[in-house]
């Protein structure tokens, strides 16, 4: 089936916009680029392109609800094949300013759940490479 049309980019609403692409391209790289004070877009390289968008007084979701105040959406990033890169990139993402939402199981599971900054959910995800 045809397109429609092509995804141009993810936009998150956050307080801080600027702050937020800077969390981002700290944790998956480029530069972001302020287009004003209310919106930043960030070229990830060979990912996609994320947008942050003022959102004065954003609630953020109270993750793992679904009744009220509930994600909408997450983002996974591919932190390594190995536990060790795993670790490595907790510690990379808290210094960064993230939150663990999730770490229960962590050596079972292949993926770890965070806040960012603003309050919105991303997961660390363990890719076996074959």
């Amino acid at each position: 089936m045809p397109a429609v049309a092509r995804l141009r980019s993810v936009v998150l609403d956050c307080p801080d916009p600027h702050a937020l692409a800077g969390f981002y391209a700290g944790l998956g790289g480029g530069t972001p680029r302020a287009e004003d004070d209310d919106w930043v877009v960030l070229a990830i390289p060979g990912g996609p392109r994320l947008s942050f968008q003022r959102a004065p007084g954003l609630t953020a979701p109270e993750w793992p609800r679904a009744d009220r105040n509930a994600q909408q959406l997450h983002l996974d990033f591919d932190a390594g094949s190995t536990w060790e890169e795993m670790d490595a990139a907790h510690e990379r993402v808290l210094a960064l300013g993230a939150r663990p939402l999730d770490l229960e199981d962590s050596e079972k599971k292949d993926f770890r759940v965070y806040a960012d900054p603003a309050g919105h959910p991303f997961c660390l995800c363990r890719i076996e490479h074959p």
